[in-house]
């Protein structure tokens, strides 16, 4: 078993990473992104524009603690390069769904004919564009853009009935440039 664990992490032109005890910042091209880590035993250290991840006598814990943080500062930096976009697809068959953005909440109308409104979180730091039935979401933090997507399917999701026959519904339709 190797006794030292460590991942490296090249930091970009333009892009500023600092670690003060359990967060890591990341900035560059007007945006921010802050994640705090449970760090147990592993080690941070910035020189000559790398990141270095590493863990002395380490367990299975560490092990993927160090993979976690690694896989996390990527997605920081991809976020900060550029946003990360989901695409989502307003479904109906009869009743036509009004869906508006209100603040740091979606709000959506006339679901399957509800006389009631279903309303939706938009986590911060995420931007939503609808135009027809199309919704957009892009955002530098994968997790906020995808917890939102995720919220918007989850309020039209159907209880009780047959999904085979009630299709309506907001749908993701791309993630990050990837179709599903």
């Amino acid at each position: 078993m190797k006794k030292i664990l460590e991942r490296i992490i090249e930091i970009p032109e333009g892009i500023e990473i600092t670690v003060k005890d359990k967060t890591f910042v990341v900035k560059g091209k007007g945006k921010e992104i802050s994640k705090s880590f449970d760090m147990g035993k592993i080690t941070v250290s910035i020189k000559d524009k790398k990141v270095n991840i590493s863990a002395k006598k380490f367990t299975r814990r560490e092990s993927k603690m160090v993979g976690t943080i690694w896989a996390h500062l990527k997605n920081m930096i991809k976020g900060i390069e550029e946003d990360f976009v989901y695409k989502l697809e307003i479904c109906n068959v009869h009743f036509p769904m009004n869906v508006k953005v209100d603040g740091d909440k979606v709000i959506i109308k006339s679901f399957l004919g509800e006389t009631t409104q279903r309303v939706s979180r938009i986590m911060p730091n995420s931007k939503i564009d609808i135009k027809g039935n199309e919704i957009t979401i892009s955002s530098p933090d994968i997790e906020a853009a995808g917890q939102t997507a995720a919220n918007l399917e989850k309020a039209t999701k159907l209880v009780g009935k047959d999904r085979r026959i009630f299709q309506d519904g907001i749908y993701i339709t791309e993630k990050c440039g990837r179709e599903i």
